[in-house]
């Protein structure tokens, strides 16, 4: 670094609250040897009981990301990242948010007045931060509120009535909170923008911009950017919005799991129904994500699928968000083995025992395919992805092989799977 300074506008005050919540618990319970190459989250000087919820969180070394930004944002720096899904990123923004809060208590702290914002572009990565946020808060005695659009109002209004440290929002509703004068950004110390490149793409970009004007000059609050590209469009937002900002970089070391058994199998568009049906048909068949690009297309799937007795729910963009709370929780505890989703379900959500992945469409951008891939093979356990391709995808396969940097395994399937015995 030449010439960066740490940006946040407040005095140090002596860190009172840094040992709070943590009762009779010792950091000689949360013991992590050292390692070569490796950053512990001992080695950052964290609160107390922020290190009591990792311990319970089972994280012991830090994610590249997280130890190349958390020495960087926890001396106040500013930072924009590239990083993408599954790299920790969420958990680097959160250490170093709680941190901060915790070392510098106020002494007066004015309802619905947030301490730190977190904005999101879709309501499933924002109700995850939300609950990531929960689980490291758990002994801190900060609170987290979550704002998104397509559920109850009243529930959330209630959510920002009273303290909050920690909000978490989606934009449009995150503006329909502010135009109500039921939230106030004035007193915002940390700005998080996270997948900043799908906030453009999406549109968000002029809400995301009504909500930084509405918190503190950009030398008077931290601000994270992170994005999993560095367009153009994203350095000038970056240039705009934060102060001298450290730049960093985390590719994955590998863009698609060991863990997972990749296989593309080559069909006409009329044989990819049939071969659905024989894959779900296995014997290993455990919890199944179905992935098609289209919101019409997921729901006829779902319908054809139910009809030939197939216990399947759906998850797409319009389907209710309640209602997808839900589904989630049902697909999540086992009682629908069955899901068929669009992408929206394919970022920002962990779901322990996937163990096959089913793209029935090739999706158009390769790296919806890796996050599709990755909801498998998860947590040490291994997981199988299935793809279809026919005439109109099958032209995306050498972007995804150049992508992913490996080679998949194409064939065409025996031609008794392709007989569609209930001429569905």
């Amino acid at each position: 670094m030449t010439n960066q300074q740490p940006h946040k506008s407040k005095s140090k005050k002596p860190k009172s609250n840094k040992n709070i919540g943590v009762g009779k618990w010792s950091i000689d319970q949360f013991k992590v040897e050292p390692q070569e190459g490796k950053m512990r989250f001992h080695d950052l000087d964290l609160p107390l009981s922020l290190m009591r919820g990792i311990h319970q969180l089972g994280f012991e070394y830090c994610s590249p990301i997280q130890a190349q930004a958390l020495p960087h944002t926890l001396d106040g720096y500013d930072i924009i990242g590239k990083a993408q899904t599954g790299t920790g990123k969420t958990a680097a923004f959160l250490i170093n948010v709680i941190t901060d809060l915790m070392e510098n208590p106020l002494e007066k702290q004015f309802d619905s007045e947030p301490r730190s914002l977190i904005l999101a572009p879709t309501r499933e990565l924002a109700l995850q931060i939300g609950e990531d946020s929960k689980g490291l808060n758990k002994f801190t005695g900060l609170t987290t509120a979550t704002l998104v659009g397509g559920m109850d109002y009243d529930k959330q209004l209630k959510q920002v009535e009273g303290k909050v440290d920690i909000l978490v929002a989606t934009p449009g509703r995150l503006i329909d909170f502010m135009r109500r004068k039921s939230i106030f950004l004035d007193q915002v110390e940390i700005l998080v923008i996270d997948e900043a490149d799908r906030m453009m793409d999406m549109g968000f970009i002029p809400d995301v911009k009504t909500i930084e004007r509405a918190t503190p000059f950009k030398n008077e609050r931290q601000t994270l950017l992170f994005s999993a590209t560095f367009s153009q469009d994203i350095i000038n937002l970056s240039e705009r919005w934060t102060n001298d900002p450290v730049k960093i970089e985390i590719e994955p070391e590998i863009k698609t799991s060991d863990a997972v058994e990749q296989k593309i199998y080559l069909v006409s568009a009329e044989e990819k129904y049939p071969l659905l049906r024989h894959v779900l048909e296995e014997d290993e068949i455990e919890r199944v994500m179905i992935f098609a690009n289209r919101r019409d297309l997921v729901r006829d799937l779902s319908e054809r699928l139910k009809k030939d007795g197939f216990d399947c729910a759906l998850l797409s963009g319009d389907v209710p968000q309640q209602k997808r709370l839900k589904t989630l929780e049902r697909f999540k505890s086992g009682q629908v083995k069955f899901l068929v989703a669009t992408d929206v379900a394919g970022r920002g959500i962990h779901v322990d025992g996937v163990s096959h992945v089913v793209n029935f469409t090739l999706p158009e951008d390769a790296e919806d395919y890796v996050h599709r891939i990755g909801r498998t093979g998860r947590a040490g356990a291994k997981g199988k992805s299935v793809s279809f391709a026919c005439e109109d995808d099958s032209f995306q396969i050498p972007a995804l092989e150049e992508y992913i940097g490996n080679k998949l395994d194409l064939e065409e399937p025996p031609s008794e799977w392709l007989t569609d015995s209930n001429n569905a």
